[in-house]
């Protein structure tokens, strides 16, 4: 009498991978508007200073860098925050111009002169690659931490939203924590940053509870975005 053992095929679970280039579009006239919120504390006066006020980001131009590669010109506008009148009453003035390179593996992205690689593609969950390669900062492994997630920023629901995790770095005497969130159709839609030193306290202890700080605490979220 022969016996057959049963052979069951064993399903294995494919890691979620999408091309992306849609978390970085590069139409010109595409325009996000975000509301930033920071603290500075000053290591040497001990003085505490709040910053508020919008910025306006546009992609104006496409031209040819010195490295004679196809590039965006971002110009990014602002609105310095006055309580004795509404945004609605002051004028956008300019601030900067950025620099955006985007091609089929990354987007490199020229802030103040500094070169960061913030996306690359396939966008992949747990994907790492060295953000600061094309700097000299030094490397810092930015990971998509998760991708493709529906979540309200701002009271704004957006789908398709991705979180880079630039540096998440914490000790009982400092605290270093970058993160930029991206959505489908829109672009960059939330940045995060904490880097402070402080006394000697609990890694689990919240950022507004630690005393005699020195460093920064930077937010920015977006509150429109569209096209002109």
């Amino acid at each position: 009498m022969a016996f057959f053992a049963a052979c069951k095929k064993k399903t294995v679970p494919e890691t979620h991978v999408v091309y992306g280039s849609e978390y970085y579009p590069n139409t010109l006239g595409n325009y996000v508007i975000y509301e930033v919120d920071s603290i500075v504390y000053d290591e040497f006066t001990s003085d505490t200073t709040h910053y508020k006020y919008l910025i306006k980001e546009k992609l104006e131009e496409e031209f040819t860098d010195p490295e004679n590669k196809p590039a965006l010109k971002i110009a990014r506008y602002i609105k310095k925050f006055n309580a004795s009148k509404p945004y609605d009453s002051i004028a956008w003035t300019i601030k900067d111009i950025w620099q955006a390179n985007v091609n089929k593996t990354n987007v490199e992205v020229v802030e103040e002169n500094v070169r960061f690689t913030k996306l690359i593609f396939p966008v992949k969950e747990g994907s790492t690659w060295d953000g600061n390669a094309k700097n000299s900062i030094g490397q810092w492994d930015y990971t998509y931490s998760y991708i493709d997630k529906s979540e309200t920023i701002n009271s704004i629901p957006l789908q398709k939203t991705l979180l880079v995790t630039q540096k998440n770095f914490r000790t009982l005497i400092s605290w270093q924590y970058y993160v930029e969130k991206y959505t489908a159709g829109v672009g960059l839609v939330y940045r995060e940053i904490i880097d402070i030193k402080h006394p000697v306290t609990s890694t689990i202890t919240p950022v507004n509870n630690i005393p005699q700080k020195t460093g920064l605490i930077y937010k920015s979220q977006v509150i429109s975005y569209g096209h002109e």
